[in-house]
């Protein structure tokens, strides 16, 4: 380690003996953390009244600044606004930079390079096959599972949701609807956000309305019918709970909103934004529309609902980020800190900020917790580095020991993952954050008297820029063995387009070979 460190030290900090004192000692306290970098002691648990039906909402491309109750001055989300009234929220909650990469943790409670997730396209959108994944494991808890919108973690039979722990699949294609890229990543051809095609448990059909709106209808849908079935068997609730996961491409470019819905911004922000706002305020109808159907079946106070995004804003970030530095694509603040709204009534409080260092890797550990799911040694010890979040929910003074926070941009062009090391990256604490754009070429934030990420002190806290360089260093290493997207050859028919032009009898491979089609992925 110490080889590396001295291998790959910034041009700009000079070492002491001294410091190389503090540096060694470091790596001794250090290394334990950077072994599993989110790891956490789950003797820190808090024992919950009843299992829950599980709701997990995740938009695409909204920000932390993108919502009315974080202050947002011209969009209007009061349905968003009484959940997050109504809800704990983790206000230091990190994802990824992109989509993809956010997805993969999520589904897995690791960080998204370990799951050979590096780019949202060229085959590195793919989740390896080796990672258990959150909804096999609340299977083995008693759930039964559903995915209603956006996937975007590979197209190809062998990676699709349906073989990843998930009973029901209501799904569109690639990163977005009507989306196509060379290889193993697109949508059904020709697709749009109204009326679109959508792959349901394997076969396509024709829906009508707004994406958000067809989403959110077929998820009430399937909720409503597994609360009948369970009704009609006369199964307690805690025996056969459901896992909700809803996940519509909306306020994702092309920014196609509904009829009417950005009149209101109209005049007050650019063009885009105010389509923008359009989706993202459809949204927030359908939030409201799902929290009264789980009043109207009795099941709001056995039902956690969680609502979050999958990285920073891509489109309102000019108008308002709530004073962060970056958006989408970013290793700032702007580009990884989202929403993260817990609510369920009568168990969790309502109305309480947590400001710990949270990120998307906690989900998995926490809902396995809250599901009463047994995880398996091996997944525990060579899979999740995510910490139990269920103290925090209950207490947010609760202790919570400080941890490492690591993202990188990626999306490097192939082969090029060794030479990428420092390019687009950050690692950060509940304190400092480092921000890499190359070899040798960082800038340290006190975040605690520079939220914004507005002055580099590197030069006058050489310290603490080498304990963040050591812990990166380490995680590199370790991380760089399993990319193992990035010699993948992709299929040479768009699986997607093969499986559709399969139903409706036309599989002419020709029609395979389109561009990239429907905006930045």
């Amino acid at each position: 380690m110490r080889h590396l460190l001295l291998t790959h030290r910034p041009a700009t900090f000079h070492f002491r003996p001294r410091l190389l004192h503090k540096i060694a000692l470091a790596i001794l306290i250090i290394s334990p953390m950077v072994s599993s970098i989110c790891s956490w002691n789950r003797a820190f648990s808090a024992t919950l009244p009843s299992v829950p039906n599980i709701i997990l909402i995740l938009t695409d491309d909204q920000g932390y600044g993108d919502l009315g109750c974080h202050g947002n001055p011209h969009l209007k989300t009061p349905e968003i606004d009484r959940m997050y009234g109504e809800s704990v929220r983790l206000t230091n909650f990190h994802v990824s930079p992109t989509c993809a990469p956010t997805r993969s943790a999520l589904m897995t409670g690791r960080h998204e390079f370990r799951n050979g997730v590096t780019h949202t396209v060229a085959e590195r959108e793919r989740m390896t096959l080796s990672a258990t994944t959150l909804p096999q494991v609340l299977k083995s808890a008693g759930y039964v599972t559903g995915i209603f919108g956006k996937w975007h973690l590979g197209d190809e039979d062998a990676y699709q949701p349906g073989r990843r722990g998930f009973d029901e699949v209501f799904i569109h294609g690639g990163g977005g609807i009507g989306q196509t890229f060379e290889g193993s990543c697109g949508d059904a051809p020709g697709n749009r956000y109204f009326d679109p095609m959508i792959r349901h448990n394997g076969t396509f059909v024709k829906t009508q309305g707004y994406c958000t709106d067809v989403f959110f209808n077929q998820a009430i849908d399937w909720i409503a019918s597994v609360e009948a079935k369970r009704i009609d068997a006369k199964i307690p609730e805690a025996k056969q709970p459901f896992f909700c996961y809803i996940t519509p491409n909306a306020p994702h470019e092309p920014l196609d909103c509904p009829a009417g819905s950005d009149t209101p911004y109209r005049g007050k922000v650019p063009p885009n934004v105010a389509k923008f706002y359009g989706m993202i305020a459809n949204i927030d109808v359908n939030v409201g529309r799902l929290l009264a159907k789980l009043k109207e079946l009795g099941i709001e106070r056995d039902t956690l609902v969680i609502f979050m995004t999958d990285n920073g804003t891509a489109t309102g970030s000019k108008v308002f980020n709530a004073g962060m530095r970056g958006a989408k694509g970013s290793p700032y603040e702007g580009g990884t800190r989202v929403p993260s709204f817990w609510r369920w009534p009568g168990t969790l409080p309502a109305g309480v900020d947590v400001p710990s260092l949270t990120c998307h890797w906690d989900v998995l550990p926490t809902l396995a917790e809250i599901a009463g799911a047994k995880l398996d040694d091996q997944v525990k010890q060579q899979q999740i580095e995510g910490r139990n979040l269920v103290p925090l929910l209950k207490d947010a003074s609760a202790p919570w020991p400080d941890r490492y926070f690591i993202t990188h941009v990626g999306r490097w062009e192939k082969g090029k993952a060794a030479a990428s090391q420092y390019a687009n990256a950050s690692i950060r604490d509940a304190r400092w954050a480092l921000v890499f754009h190359g070899p040798g070429k960082h800038e340290l934030f006190d975040l605690q008297h520079d939220s914004g990420q507005k002055t580099d002190i590197s030069a006058k806290h050489p310290d603490e820029v080498a304990k963040l360089l050591v812990a990166y260093d380490a995680w590199w290493v370790k991380t760089l063995p399993m990319l193992v997207n990035e010699n993948a050859v992709g299929p040479a028919v768009n699986p997607f387009k093969a499986a559709y032009w399969k139903q409706f009898g036309d599989d002419d491979p020709n029609r395979a070979k389109s561009k990239t089609n429907g905006g930045e992925n």
